[in-house]
């Protein structure tokens, strides 16, 4: 198993928002991205973390890469982060 971890500076006033986003595109990732196995959104008080599990490092770097992430994710979220997202992929 391997994982996703994108961890998001998101104010409060915007955490709605970023869940609204989340929840968008959650069975759409499940559905539709190879080897996609789980995704989680954790919201904590210093930042928001989705960790998204998958079958092998490579597929994860592969959903990094693709329209789902770069144009959807990306696009949606990003009006509402204080600062560029921190990614790790963990195996």
């Amino acid at each position: 198993m391997a994982y996703l971890q994108v961890t998001l500076q998101i104010p409060n006033e915007n955490r709605g928002a970023a869940a609204a986003v989340y929840q968008k595109y959650k069975a759409l990732f499940l559905e539709t991205i190879a080897d996609a196995k789980s995704k989680e959104l954790l919201a904590r008080d210093e930042d928001v973390q989705v960790l998204h599990g998958f079958d092998t490092v490579e597929n994860a770097r592969r959903y990094l890469a693709s329209k789902l992430f770069t144009d959807d994710v990306v696009t949606g979220s990003k009006p509402l982060l204080t600062a560029d997202p921190e990614i790790r992929v963990h195996a």
